[in-house]
């Protein structure tokens, strides 16, 4: 007869591993130089030049899955840090959103970033430092 109690606790103990690693990644490839402010700051436009890639027809499948895929973390209560924790509640939701936009930028191109921005120049300027 299993040990459910021990296999329960291993289970969690696993879980809990993997997301402290997944929190050190985050920590780790997060930009130097951009704050959470800043990006903060951006989230409006952040979100609605997610939306207009996802829908440039012009881009690959691919691209426009994991801009979907993006939409879908951000809607959802459940994140890898709890948004009610202050500032790194919304941090593990910026540095996802910068780790997808860089993906997107080397695949895609600047001209893509650039073509759907629709905040202001220093914005984008910003943009651009968060996708490096």
């Amino acid at each position: 007869m299993p040990n459910w109690v021990g296999i329960a606790g291993v289970c969690v103990a696993s879980l809990l591993v993997i997301w402290l690693a997944m929190l050190a990644i985050l920590w780790r490839v997060k930009p130097d130089e951009l704050t959470v402010r800043d990006a903060a700051r951006l989230v409006p436009d952040l979100l609605r030049l997610v939306k207009r890639l996802a829908g440039d027809r012009g881009l690959p499948r691919g691209i426009r899955v994991r801009l979907v895929l993006l939409l879908g973390y951000l809607a959802v209560p459940i994140d890898l840090v709890p948004d009610f924790i202050p500032v790194l509640g919304y941090a593990d939701d910026i540095v996802i959103v910068a780790l997808v936009l860089r993906s997107v930028v080397r695949a895609a191109g600047p001209e893509a970033l650039e073509r759907h921005w629709p905040g202001t120049p220093e914005g984008l300027q910003v943009v651009r430092t968060l996708c490096r």
